[in-house]
């Protein structure tokens, strides 16, 4: 009887997902297909977000409405070090880094960067999802080790 219990533990646990846990769901909430808007109502752009890898990785693809600013960034939740990790990339050669987590039912991630002027930046973009089904995201910048928290980019995601 052991032998038949540790035979269907084995072979559950090799059904089962790698990033099945909650954690590695705690940013779903931005999945899908997303018109952008400006807090004065302005179409900023289009955003897809998708699962990918077996929902280890959410893959996000940013077009802007105007001018063919584009870019995309891959997130995962590191397990090993309990934080949710975001690379982005755009075709303007910006480089971004952010990690964090949940905090109060929102995803805050933060880096660092350097300016154009060479200065150290830091960066923090916070998505807060709303009872109606759609997200904000608040991307903050900093100039220097202390500078004043100012916005970069206020966004309103609603489905498509």
């Amino acid at each position: 009887m052991l032998g038949l219990a540790l035979a269907m533990t084995l072979a559950t646990a090799a059904r089962a997902a790698p990033c099945d846990a909650a954690e590695h769901r705690g940013f779903d909430f931005w999945i899908g297909q997303w018109q952008v808007h400006t807090p004065d109502g302005k179409l900023a752009g289009h955003n897809r977000i998708e699962p990918g890898y077996g929902g280890c990785v959410l893959h996000e693809r940013y077009e802007a409405a105007r001018g063919g600013y584009r870019g995309e960034s891959l997130n995962a939740y590191d397990a090993a070090r309990k934080v949710w990790h975001q690379t982005w990339v755009d075709n303007g050669g910006l480089l971004l880094v952010l990690e964090g987590g949940l905090r109060d039912g929102a995803m805050v991630l933060e880096g660092r960067g350097t300016g154009r002027d060479g200065q150290p930046v830091r960066h923090r973009i916070t998505w807060t999802p709303s009872p109606d089904g759609s997200v904000r995201q608040h991307w903050e910048t900093a100039t220097g080790a202390d500078g004043p928290w100012r916005t970069s980019f206020d966004g309103r995601y609603t489905k498509r």
